[in-house]
Formats: structure tokens, C-alpha cells, sequence
């Protein structure tokens, strides 16, 4: 059976959480991380070094960073689905997989940061501020691709709409101002509709 390391309010869990949820694949999840500990210790620091959450054993296969372990789950029980067969398609969701950590990621950080995880009186309006426009921005390229497509790379969910749907679950449950992006908004609407993400990533935000 598949294990898991992390706590399900890591939005990095809940990507590898909502793949699993999507293929239905018996799984033990294990808190790890947050408050939970456990991450420097040794037992866990030898399954990965950089005491980062999440961690995947695949019956003694040991994998660590969400993408790569969305991308082999998916490879491994859903070829030509979440996974797509056509190096073009398969191109282009991954290529959103890496927009979410080069562009979307860093851009959302301190609205995030600031909103969530800081208290009141000790908050960086302006460094809020500037993320969530920087996060509007981006989130507008995602918007433009979005029309006239159900997912960001084929007709279906694939991986590439897994890494960017569950941060922009955390987009659109910040406290503050957002454009009208209704292609990204028809988007996310349909993965809301989806239960494994209901069950993974629509989780209280902390």
C-alpha cells in the first residue's frame, strides 16, 4: 500500500493527495511536518534530505518532491489520462506544473504568507498587497489560455491542471480583491465539482 508523509493542509500534500484520490488508490497517509514534526528527525531526514513534506513510499520506493511523484503516480496508474501518451499534450501540462513553481508560486507567496499564516498586527500591507497584484497578473495568462478550454492541456484533467488548481483554491479563498477572470473561474468551477479534490485540497486554508 501507498504511504504518505505530510499534513493535509500542505497545499504540496494535497496535490499528491488530490492524484491519489483521482486514480482511487489504497493509501495510508502519515502526518508529518507543521506541527506534526518528525521532519528532522533521522529516520525521516534518511527518506529525504531536505526534511520537506511530501514523502511517497511505493512499497520500499521512496520519492520525494510533488511534482515528480504526481507525474510517476499518474505515469504509472493512469497512461494516456492524467498522464497523457501524446508527448505534445503531455508537453504542455507539464509545462504548467512548471509555470505554477516558477510564476504562480513565488507571486501568491507573501499574500499567502501575510494573510494566513501572520498575525494582524505584525502584517506587511504592502508587501501583501503587491503579491495578490502580481498573483492577478499572472493568473490573467491562465485566464487568456483558458478560453474556450476546459483544461489547461487536453479535454480532460490531467497533471497538469493538479499543481495550479490547488493553489488557486488558496487564491480564491485569500481575503482580498480579485479581477473577474471568468474563463479561470469557469476552471476552477470544475474542479470543485471533482470529489477528490472536494476531499484533498478543499480543506480549511491555515
Amino acid at each position: 500500500m501507498l504511504k504518505i508523509y505530510g499534513r493535509n493542509n500542505s497545499v504540496n500534500v494535497q496535490k499528491v493527495m488530490w492524484a491519489i484520490g483521482e486514480l482511487g488508490l489504497a493509501h495510508e497517509r502519515v502526518d508529518a511536518g507543521g506541527a506534526f514534526g518528525k521532519v528532522d528527525e533521522e529516520w525521516y531526514r534518511k527518506l529525504n534530505p531536505m526534511g520537506r513534506v511530501p514523502v511517497l513510499d511505493d512499497n520500499g520506493f521512496i520519492l520525494w518532491e510533488s511534482h515528480a511523484i504526481v507525474r510517476y503516480l499518474s505515469a504509472k496508474h493512469s497512461r494516456d489520462e492524467l498522464y497523457p501518451d501524446d508527448l505534445e499534450v503531455r508537453a504542455e501540462a507539464e509545462k504548467w506544473m512548471d509555470w505554477k513553481l516558477s510564476f504562480l508560486q513565488p507571486a501568491i507567496h507573501n499574500a499567502f504568507w501575510g494573510l494566513v499564516r501572520t498575525p494582524p498586527g505584525e502584517r506587511d500591507a504592502e508587501a501583501i498587497a503587491a503579491s495578490a497584484e502580481e498573483t492577478a497578473r499572472i493568473f490573467t495568462v491562465l485566464d487568456r489560455h483558458l478560453d474556450g478550454r476546459d483544461y489547461v492541456a487536453a479535454n480532460h484533467l490531467t497533471i497538469g491542471d493538479i499543481p495550479v488548481g490547488a493553489m488557486c483554491y488558496r487564491w480564491f479563498g485569500l481575503d482580498l480583491e480579485r479581477p473577474e477572470l471568468p474563463a479561470l473561474k469557469a476552471w476552477y468551477d470544475r474542479l470543485a465539482g471533482r470529489q477528490a479534490f472536494e476531499d484533498h485540497v478543499m480543506l480549511p486554508i491555515t
